[in-house]
């Protein structure tokens, strides 16, 4: 049985060469791991299909955020301020890259609704305003998206499922209020940011909580969540910087941890019937390739649980 699951397993990753960019002046950011990503990919073996993105319309964006702002972007002209509450100067190819995001994530979207499961090798953008970005994030994608799902028809309620190990407060500020958007975030309580905003629903953890707490927890929200808001569509921000070597975390998961968080997660889901689409959120460290393999491993993981889905739904 496992190898006729393995052998139905097909990895739809969105990447874009252009997510790779160098690191911009007055920011400490790397945006490199973003091809080491893929490198990790290619060196696990895993079957899988790469797809290139469009950069989201600007109007897509603007519906989301402030279109004075989406200008500021598109024009090089961020003020300082905002700039350092990115992290990073928004140069040309970070404009660029911050167009092309959203449009990944998007497009894993549409392709989890046709393959039950898909990543964008990016995206995860939680931090992003309706004025500002903010904590490395130029504009939120997963916002972006759910709007432009449900807008066009393609889905009538999303769940944003954020396992990141800080909160997602841009993308609670910026759904709030809807009831098409289900917004649950499962972070660590001391973490960035200082001043939390309010999701659908919260789930702060003390520090060092470790796999069995995790685990636990994870066990007894998520599903009553799937159940009553009953989603057609997750975006699942599958940050790796829960893990208990993440330089920005204060977390304890393992390497086994992160593995039975995303193997839960894709199993409820699959259960329910309702597809998936991953990004990769936070991951940081001294050591890239490390974090590049935390989040390879995630996808492939995802598509794994996933593949044997599809291959009980064909019938194989």
């Amino acid at each position: 049985m496992e190898s006729r699951v393995r052998k139905k397993m097909m990895l739809h990753v969105v990447h874009h060469p252009a997510y790779v960019s160098p690191a911009t002046g007055g920011g400490t950011f790397r945006f490199d791991k973003y091809g080491l990503v893929m490198d990790a990919l290619r060196e696990s073996g895993a079957a899988m299909r790469v797809h290139e993105p469009d950069p989201m319309p600007l109007s897509w964006i603007e519906a989301v955020h402030d279109p004075a702002y989406v200008g500021e972007v598109a024009t090089l002209s961020v003020p300082p301020a905002k700039e350092r509450r990115i992290g990073f100067a928004v140069t040309e190819r970070v404009m660029r890259r911050a167009m092309l995001s959203p449009g990944g994530t998007w497009m894993a979207a549409r392709l989890a609704l046709v393959h039950g499961y898909a990543a964008n090798a990016a995206g995860g953008s939680h931090h992003a305003l309706h004025h500002t970005g903010a904590g490395y994030c130029v504009f939120n994608d997963l916002a972006i998206t759910a709007h432009r799902l449900i807008e066009e028809g393609d889905a009538r309620r999303v769940l944003i499922l954020d396992l990141d190990v800080h909160q997602g407060d841009g993308t609670a500020a910026l759904m709030a209020g809807r009831s098409d958007v289900f917004t649950l975030s499962v972070h660590a309580e001391r973490n960035f940011p200082v001043r939390k905003a309010r999701s659908s629903l919260d789930v702060p953890l003390p520090d060092g909580t470790g796999d069995a707490a995790y685990l636990a927890l994870l066990a007894d929200i998520l599903p009553p969540v799937l159940d009553d808001f009953a989603p057609d569509l997750i975006l699942y921000q599958a940050g790796v910087d829960t893990h208990a070597d993440d330089r920005l975390g204060r977390l304890a998961l393992s390497d086994e941890g992160l593995d039975a968080r995303d193997r839960f997660v894709m199993r409820m889901v699959k259960a329910r019937g309702v597809p998936l689409a991953s990004t990769m959120g936070g991951g940081y460290g001294a050591d890239r390739m490390a974090v590049a393999s935390r989040h390879a491993a995630c996808m492939v993981r995802l598509a794994e649980e996933a593949g044997g889905w599809l291959a009980n739904r064909a019938g194989a």
